[in-house]
């Protein structure tokens, strides 16, 4: 069972809604949690209802049995005070620097050195034990990723520093994340939707995370709509039946028909176009061997309710387990 969740997907997909619905159905039946954000962009304390995360591990649900979710909104600059005071003992020095510019300079210049510190931070919640009992801190951390058109990027980094640097705490740093990202205890999942160019950019995120090494988990398929036709009347939908549906509902005691008739026909051949459009993007993920789950569309929005239902989903499906 891979501890390190990490969840990509196209903008718009529904990604950080379905990492956190995961949290919540990693975390059940008493079960610790830990939901990282490395974007910026506070969407966790968003969709939970809660203030602004700081940069500590707080509480923000309870799963069903009595597990817990933690988030923490990873933040660069404090990653480096903390990098700098871990490895070279620099705790006032390094907060000096800060007050200079010098931390927030390395953090947005320095090539690559923002990605290694946020994804050295969830590597460390990982491998983190809980000083009185050896047992790990949290049984899954699970990171709401940047997108997939950057996440092998994100996640390789650390190889590129690794091989800059030869010697020396930031060599070993970059090593010791790459020996979690690239293991069995990772698995990277890629939100998508059942549309051409959401599944045309997880067919390329997984080409390019095999191509690196990185572990693929699963593709979870998010906001799915049930059919409301069946096949027959799916292939009917194509042809032109006005005078046997005007027939029929003249038949039901329906007034005004003739207002009823093309509007009907004009939706049944627009679910009729969605559901086979549906069913070849369904084809083009099955080509690529990789697990694939499907979610409901939430008609209510994703809010904290949806996230529940998501979660139970999730487990059902066994996403992770």
């Amino acid at each position: 069972m891979s501890r390190l969740q990490v969840v990509s997907g196209k903008g718009g997909t529904g990604k950080t809604t379905v990492a956190a619905a995961l949290a919540l159905a990693l975390a059940t039946e008493g079960k610790r949690t830990l939901l990282v954000e490395v974007e910026g962009r506070q969407g966790i304390a968003q969709l939970f209802g809660t203030e602004a995360l700081p940069y500590e591990e707080r509480k923000i649900a309870v799963a069903p049995g009595g597990g817990e979710v933690y988030a923490l909104a990873i933040d660069a600059e404090r990653a480096l005070l903390d990098y700098l005071q871990m490895f070279y003992k620099l705790g006032s020095a390094g907060r000096a620097l800060k007050k200079l510019g010098a931390i927030d300079f390395a953090t947005t210049v320095a090539p690559g050195v923002r990605d290694v510190l946020l994804t050295g931070k969830a590597c460390e919640a990982v491998r983190r034990r809980d000083r009185r009992t050896g047992e790990p801190a949290y049984h899954h951390v699970v990171m709401d990723a940047p997108p997939t058109g950057r996440i092998t990027r994100f996640l390789n980094v650390n190889d590129e520093v690794a091989g800059l640097a030869r010697i020396g705490p930031i060599h070993n740093q970059a090593q010791a994340v790459m020996r979690v990202l690239k293991s069995p205890q990772t698995a990277v999942h890629l939100v998508t939707l059942l549309e051409e160019m959401p599944v045309q950019e997880t067919a390329d995120g997984i080409a390019e995370l095999r191509e690196a090494d990185l572990p693929v988990g699963g593709v979870l398929v998010n906001m799915v709509r049930p059919h409301v036709l069946d096949e027959d009347a799916v292939r009917a939908a194509g042809g032109d039946h006005r005078e046997e549906i005007t027939r029929a509902l003249t038949a039901a005691g329906l007034g005004g028909t003739e207002a009823l008739v093309g509007p009907l026909l004009d939706e049944a051949a627009e679910h009729a176009e969605r559901v086979a459009l549906e069913r070849e993007q369904r084809e083009t993920l099955a080509k690529l061997r990789v697990p694939s789950y499907e979610l409901p569309f939430l008609g209510e929005g994703a809010d904290i309710a949806g996230v529940y239902r998501l979660a139970r989903e999730l487990r059902k499906l066994g996403v992770g387990a």
